[in-house]
């Protein structure tokens, strides 16, 4: 066996029987338990202890702790809840609950629809005698006060009943010894098959899941038992059972342990225990798919197993442990017992790019593939946006796209002499945008246009300029050329080569453009607060409100028109008027403090990054301890708005002449003398429609790199998209849209990955009801076409809204320039490594990729990254910059000599595996053959696996050598 383990390994796979030398019995058990991958995900459990109370001589059961994902206590005095904390757990406890679950009654799959049912049947069990019954129903069926309920004062029926002391002692006597009396039972049983007010009322409804279930555990000690009863119940259908629970949860486990007196502190520790276990992701599987009491027990034993013990002179056993920001998954836990997952546990280190694009082989596959796989969501893409999120969204985005529009077309008309400016600017963003959001395979991309395209038009202008060939003409032809290649492409399914662009790619280039946003937005800022600060140099503008006209020597009112000044026939002393009424009645000021220019650089500078941190404080507001979730969440949302709003008004409260966002107010083309179609033919000779195929290719690559690597950083995998990709689809309209930008001499668009990225952030979704302690999950982005057609179409009616934009300074618009080039950068691997460069060892964040490569690699892998960026760099910023679009090629071609380098292990950490040239066809022809196998091979595996059962056995008496499996296995 071990030396078919060995040749098995050296291939870097694992003989999946093999693995059951590494495997508990347990853990073997729960693999037949859990193994079925077809069965419906577990509902989520809300689990309640109740501990049997003493209350003015009356017996009933009080909430004491709750667990829907973690522990919340309720305090000393019973007033307030603990905050949620991790359960810590004694080892003694587990094992007595071990204990109990060998020895008590265990009823799966019961048939049950009320209490008093249900605990009749427990105990008829057997294990309690005949006089014990009555009085363990008898306490079992007690009234329940919940956390919920206030506490019932009653000072004066206390009094009464102090007054007769007999009458008291009698019943203190008859609660004690638990004497059944049934017309007293029914009074304090609040028992009902309805859910009370205040179980419908209650808000901690808010964060369980809608599907959720609960489980009670009901904890106590009794003076009539000489032994713990202990049953465990799981109810064939989940059922409402009153007022049992704090919620209106249907109940489908019950715990029940009741015992002698004066183990008390024993009795809650194992109720927690069995409570902690119930919000255990395994457990509660081993729960709900049990069949026997061996079952039960073997899911203890697996969660012994991955039990962490904590000496108890090394830490203190009263501090609440906080609840980690992201929870671990229960995924690897599983996987193990997962009959298809077996012996794949360490493949999970790399993978392709996710992009789930394949080679289809037929003439315009692709496209066809991609039109059939976003057909069936036409509809929900536009009725999944009605929701206020997308809002914000459309306000953010909007304001990023005309900000850019008009920035990109003040520059190029500057570049072509006003052939093309803000109003082209302005209409083919409108018309660009909402065609391919309306039709394209991703709607989430937003097209743009793009640096390097702006170099390409003034080279080009330059060169029809100084050759006297006619500019307009020429770009046609070069557009309809760019389209053609561009349908080339889609035809050949040429997308397939974006399963090379991996990781390294990505970064480079998304950090290059987001380094671009936030050098363009602080480069505009320097050069918009120069132009403001040529005459603001006087006086600074803190000093403005401080000086008056009146406190200085000669600052009185002069007229240089006349002397005097006669008002209803009576004359005016000129130095006994306000500055306001000398200027009303055609004064002018005299004085050095009369004449100030107020510090609008200064001003300039407050709005940009007042505008910057405000955002970055509202976004994170969502995780603060202040105002209900709801409220923190949509300030959340609409921080980028709230922010642009206060800053606006601040503005307009000090009333300075801020340089202001200025949009066009007339339809009609920048340079007149130009109609808005392009006429194809008549003004260059014949020879430059063909000679215009060459500069279209280095376009039509531009356009290829730029829109696929946008493509593939919007559809990774760490977005949870479900509506899948349409990279074909995308080529294909943005290759239409170049024709048509071309005949009407708009500028030509493609994707934009800075505010696509930031259009994906304000578009995140997460868990609306997140257990007390956890963090809301990511579920996704809302997947729809409507924010992007909304914000293109606000882009086209925008020289309409110029009575209202006009007041929008423009350095509040590059702070939120600023905010999306920063918060673009979130979440790349490549930024967090660049800082490890400046941590010590023992500072460095606990990174995955840390644990299994060697510092020195990551170190040099980085540096590989940081020179391929400075030459990106370098070249965008020089004349070189038109062949940018090839060196997003050479990215790739260092990626592929990275293997040379590196060994495969460190690059499935650091990076993706680059795909082999025929290894894509064979794991799909051996996926298809694994289908078509599964049941058989599931059959005799299972087999395999009783049989190697005896090899464990001899694992134990005879140990093996330690092995440890490759990291491919």
């Amino acid at each position: 066996l071990w030396q078919r383990l060995g040749q098995q390994t050296k291939n870097g796979k694992t003989c999946s029987q093999c693995w059951v030398l590494f495997v508990s019995p347990a853990a073997e058990r729960l693999r037949y338990i859990l193994g079925d991958e077809d069965d419906a995900p577990t509902p989520t459990l809300f689990t309640e202890m109740d501990t049997l109370q003493h209350e003015g001589g009356e017996l009933e059961w009080r909430e004491s702790a709750r667990w829907v994902k973690f522990e919340e206590k309720v305090e000393e005095g019973g007033e307030r809840w603990s905050k949620p904390h991790v359960s810590t757990l004694s080892l003694h406890s587990l094992f007595e609950l071990r204990t109990c679950l060998q020895t008590g009654s265990i009823l799966l799959d019961l048939e049950g629809y009320s209490l008093p049912q249900i605990v009749g049947k427990c105990v008829e069990d057997g294990l309690l005698a005949p006089e014990l019954r009555e009085k363990v129903v008898f306490v079992l069926l007690r009234k329940h006060r919940h956390q919920t309920k206030k506490p019932i004062h009653r000072s004066l029926a206390d009094i009464g009943k102090s007054s007769s002391t007999s009458e008291s002692k009698t019943r203190r006597e008859r609660l004690c010894s638990c004497v059944p009396d049934h017309s007293q039972s029914r009074s304090m049983n609040d028992i009902s098959d309805a859910p009370s007010t205040d179980q419908l009322k209650n808000k901690f409804m808010k964060k369980i899941p809608r599907d959720a279930e609960a489980s009670n555990v009901l904890v106590g000690e009794v003076d009539f038992l000489e032994k713990p009863f202990v049953a465990f119940v799981r109810l064939a259908q989940a059922t409402t059972l009153g007022g049992l629970t704090e919620v209106p949860v249907p109940t489908r486990f019950l715990f029940v342990l009741l015992g002698p007196q004066g183990k008390s502190k024993s009795y809650n520790e194992i109720g927690r225990a069995i409570a902690t276990l119930m919000v255990d992701d395994l457990f509660s599987d081993v729960a709900y798919k049990a069949r026997d009491r061996e079952d039960l027990i073997a899911g203890i034993d697996e969660f012994l197993d991955e039990v962490i013990v904590l000496p108890p002179g090394e830490w203190d056993p009263k501090i609440r442990i906080e609840p980690p920001k992201k929870v671990p998954s229960a995924d690897m836990r599983k996987s193990v017992f997962s009959l298809n997952e077996l012996g794949q546990m360490n493949g999970t280190a790399g993978g392709g790019g996710g992009s789930g694009e394949s080679l289809d082989g037929r003439f315009c596959g692709g496209l066809f593939l991609d039109i059939k796989r976003k057909l069936p969501w036409l509809l929900s893409d536009f009725y999944d946006a009605f929701h206020i999120q997308s809002i914000s969204a459309v306000l953010f985005i909007y304001l990023g796209c005309i900000t850019n529009a008009i920035t990109f077309g003040g520059l190029l008309g500057d570049a072509t002499d006003n052939y093309q400016g803000v109003m082209e600017s302005f209409l083919g963003t409108a018309l660009a945008g909402v065609v391919f959001c309306c039709f394209g395979g991703q709607p989430l991309i937003i097209l743009s246009s793009t640096g390097p395209i702006l170099i390409f038009e003034k080279l080009l202008y330059e060169f029809s300029k100084s050759n006297s060939i006619d500019y307009m003409e020429l770009r046609l032809w070069i557009g309809l050329h760019s389209c053609f290649q561009c349908l080339v492409l889609v035809a050949t399914d040429a997308s397939y080569i974006i399963k090379y662009i991996t990781r390294f790619t990505e970064e480079g280039f998304s950090s290059l453009i987001s380094f671009i946003f936030i050098s363009d937005a602080i480069k505009k800022m320097h050069k918009s607060s120069a132009c403001s600060g040529i005459e603001s140099r006087t006086l600074p503008l803190t000093l403005l409100k401080l000086l008056e006209c009146s406190e200085s020597p000669g600052s009185s009112c002069n007229t240089s028109s006349f002397y005097k000044y006669t008002l209803n026939g009576t004359a005016l002393d000129w130095s006994q008027l306000s500055k306001k009424e000398c200027l009303k009645y055609g004064g002018s000021l005299v004085g050095n403090s009369c004449k100030y220019v107020p510090d609008l650089a200064l001003m300039s500078f407050i709005l940009f990054f007042g505008t910057y941190s405000m955002t970055i404080t509202l976004k994170k507001f969502k995780f603060s301890r202040y105002f209900p979730t709801k409220l923190r969440k949509l300030i959340s949302d609409f921080s980028i708005f709230m922010s642009i709003m206060t800053f606006v008004g601040l503005d307009m409260l000090m009333g300075l002449q801020t340089p202001k966002l200025i949009v066009p107010t007339e339809f009609k083309p920048t340079r007149s003398g130009r109609g808005w179609i392009v006429k194809p033919f008549g003004k260059n000779p014949w020879w430059m429609y063909l000679a215009s195929f060459v500069p279209a290719l280095l376009v039509t690559i531009l356009i290829f790199m730029d829109q696929q690597i946008s493509a593939v950083i919007v559809n990774r995998k760490e977005n949870k998209l479900k509506k899948g990709c349409g990279y074909h689809l995308d080529l294909f309209w943005v290759g239409i849209l170049m024709a048509t930008c071309s005949f009407l001499g708009l500028p030509w668009y493609v994707a934009a990955t800075v505010i696509s990225i930031a259009h994906i952030d304000s578009l995140k979704m997460e868990s609306e009801s997140s257990a007390p302690g956890e963090q809301p999950q990511f579920l996704g982005v809302r997947e729809q076409r409507l924010t992007g057609i909304l914000v293109f179409v606000l882009t086209g009616v925008s020289i309409f809204l110029a009575p209202v934009l006009q007041f929008i300074p423009m350095p509040v618009l590059y702070g939120v320039f600023l905010y999306m080039g920063v918060a673009s950068l979130g979440g790349i691997q490549f930024w967090d490594r660049i800082k490890l460069f400046l941590m010590p060892l023992k500072h460095q964040p606990d990174f995955t990729y840390l644990r299994h490569v060697p510092l020195r690699k990551v170190h040099l892998f980085t540096l590989v990254q940081i020179i391929c960026l400075a030459v990106l760099w370098i070249l965008k910023s020089t004349v070189a910059a038109i062949v940018f679009p090839v060196m997003i090629l050479g990215l790739m071609v260092v990626r592929k000599m990275l293997d040379l380098v590196f060994s495969q292990h460190d690059l499935a950490w650091l990076d993706d595996i680059l795909p082999e040239k025929d290894k894509k066809k064979k794991e799909d022809e051996k996926k298809k053959k694994d289908r078509k196998k599964s049941k058989g091979q599931d059959d005799d595996s299972n087999e395999e696996v009783r049989k190697m059962s005896l090899c464990t056995l001899i694992h134990r008496e005879y140990p093996i050598p330690s092995f440890e499996p490759h990291a491919h296995d």
